[in-house]
């Protein structure tokens, strides 16, 4: 890919999620869900990495000089989601598991045992939304 283009390699997508409560979502991401740490800043921002992906934790924030008519504002009702993201797994069944031993409550699963609803801090409202937990299925050919 020609240099300038957009987009191009080298390039990498961070997720931010605005929190409440940025001690419970350390203990999440880095002991729940085994997010590796990659850089802290101050007391308000964690960055991780997971599987790949970044994930950009801060708590909410004012309006700022390049940005003076926006606001980072933590979610305010658990039973609305914000942000959700799906982790694909091999297993659901055997991951759900290993989270449960992690965590005082089991993640909900479906009926057909594919599908989870993994809360970030079991009913805390310091986390931006939801994660499902899912089975990968198999390619068709």
């Amino acid at each position: 890919m020609p240099a300038g283009e957009f987009p191009s390699e080298g390039m990498e997508l961070t997720h931010i999620l605005v929190v409440s409560d940025i001690e419970h979502s350390r203990h999440f991401y880095t002991d729940i869900l085994g997010a590796t740490l990659y850089r802290e800043y101050g007391g308000t921002s964690i960055v991780y990495n997971f599987q790949g992906a970044w994930l950009l934790i801060v708590t909410p924030g004012g309006p700022t000089e390049d940005k003076p008519d926006v606001e980072f504002v933590a979610p305010n009702n658990p039973r609305k989601v914000r942000h959700s993201f799906t982790i694909r797994v091999p297993d659901c069944q055997a991951v759900n598991g290993q989270i449960a031993a992690r965590t005082a409550t089991a993640p909900k699963m479906s009926s057909a045992a594919t599908v989870s609803d993994l809360r970030p801090t079991a009913g805390l409202e310091c986390s931006s939304g939801l994660i499902l937990v899912m089975s990968v299925s198999p390619k068709r050919e």
